[in-house]
């Protein structure tokens, strides 16, 4: 494909957009497409999780396809286009790069990353870092945004001082659930709750381990697991929802020492 194919993809959705075009695509706002682009974007997650060329190279195309999709959206309503959009981008990495376009220095990841947000503190012309942490998306899953949060925090060196600090914040935190969970203070047992699982988070920034693809990990470990249990429970001619907790446990315990035979 040359770099004409851009420019095909553009004009393709403008005739499914257009007249006589696809009653599907027509019929889309911004609204109704939102879903299709969380999924395209965590397809494409998981198609690095994959390591396959062939199947990135494919959902990167499809999430491209989304954002020339919005655009085409708001070029019919006069509002921008998708060469606005790519000039945009362009604009902002010039811009938030004076390390690299200008005279600023940043030897390290740790610098560009301070410059970044600095940057974006004065576009944003937020007056506060509080105020530049209650900016971001609502719609962030909510361990990648105490992960964001804690990291704006850490910048400005409201962070512990190591990691040693973050596991006894979980400690305490767990301690707390222990003290509140047999009442029926349904907020206070949520609001502890949540103050673990963000102290854990912490944990994880600092063991610099990113807590919503560690959580997603562990769930299909666990799907994977419990999978095994099922299938030698239906080898044994068992019922699954007959068998004891103990009878499940051994199942769980041998597929999990099989795994690590590997």
């Amino acid at each position: 494909m040359t770099n004409k194919g851009f420019e095909k993809l553009v004009e393709i959705m403008a005739k499914l957009r257009g007249e006589g075009g696809c009653p599907w695509d027509k019929a889309q706002t911004h609204e109704s497409l939102k879903p299709f682009l969380i999924e395209e974007a965590y397809e494409v997650i998981d198609a690095i999780d994959l390591k396959n060329p062939e199947v990135l190279k494919e959902e990167l195309g499809d999430l491209l396809l989304q954002i020339v999709f919005h655009s085409r959206i708001a070029e019919e309503e006069g509002r921008f286009n998708i060469y606005d959009v790519i000039e945009k981008i362009c604009d902002k990495m010039i811009r938030r790069h004076p390390h690299i376009f200008g005279e600023v220095k940043a030897e390290t990841p740790e610098e560009v990353l301070k410059n970044w947000e600095d940057i974006k503190k004065e576009e944003k012309d937020f007056s506060s870092y509080a105020e530049s942490m209650s900016e971001l998306p609502e719609q962030l899953p909510a361990l990648m945004k105490a992960y964001k949060v804690q990291e704006k925090a850490a910048r400005v060196g409201f962070d512990w001082e190591n990691v040693d600090g973050a596991f006894s914040k979980v400690q305490e935190e767990l301690q707390e659930i222990q003290e509140v969970y047999k009442s029926e203070k349904s907020e206070k047992i949520k609001e502890e709750i949540g103050d673990l699982l963000f102290a854990v988070v912490n944990v994880a920034r600092f063991l610099k381990v990113d807590p919503e693809l560690a959580l997603r990990d562990a769930t299909k470990k666990f799907i994977r697991r419990f999978k095994y249990i099922e299938d030698e429970a239906k080898k044994q001619s068992k019922d699954l929802r007959k068998m004891t907790l103990g009878e499940m446990d051994i199942l769980w315990e041998e597929g999990k020492n099989k795994e690590k035979k590997f």
